[in-house]
């Protein structure tokens, strides 16, 4: 199977935040926001292996910036690395000033997604070549992260987290 790179499975959405996607502070809620980012991230697993994708695990969310009533908001979300039949999806959400069209980094978040077929059984998907410093610091981390889940859901071992251990030797 034929690598592919992050950008290959580059998704952007941009959309405006309306009165009924907000909460009585006017900013938009966590939920509609969780939802955009699953759309996007859905795309970019779908772009990069080709096949029927689910969500697996939101990995991490961080709400570092509210979003206002009338914001136009930016998600993009690409593969960061790939695994056996999973993707690691990293999402940024940028927020754009009325006023100077600057854009600002509001949120992130990390999403996996596994690729299945038509009755529902996880297939494989191309592994990911990352390119940019960016890319490749990702999908370093990425493993870090899959390890560390595999150990808290009790799947590895942690003396088998090659990788935590690296971190801390």
């Amino acid at each position: 199977m034929q690598a592919k790179t992050p950008s290959e499975s580059l998704t952007i959405l941009t959309d405006l935040v309306l009165p009924s996607e907000t909460n009585p502070l006017n900013n938009l809620f966590g939920g509609e926001l969780l939802a955009r980012m699953d759309r996007a991230a859905s795309i970019a697993a779908r772009r990069h292996s080709r096949r029927i994708v689910v969500t697996a695990s939101v990995n991490h969310v961080a709400f570092n910036r509210s979003i206002a009533l009338g914001s136009v908001v930016t998600i993009e979300a690409k593969v960061s690395r790939s695994f056996n039949t999973s993707m690691e999806i990293f999402i940024d959400v940028w927020i754009e000033d009325r006023e100077s069209g600057v854009r600002a980094k509001a949120n992130e978040a990390i999403y996996s997604f596994v690729a299945v077929d038509e009755q529902g059984r996880p297939v494989s998907v191309p592994p990911v070549t990352p390119e940019t410093d960016l890319e490749k610091e990702r999908f370093d981390a990425a493993l870090r992260r899959k390890q560390l889940s595999l150990v808290l859901a009790g799947k590895m071992k942690p003396s088998e987290a090659t990788e935590l251990k690296a971190l801390f030797l």
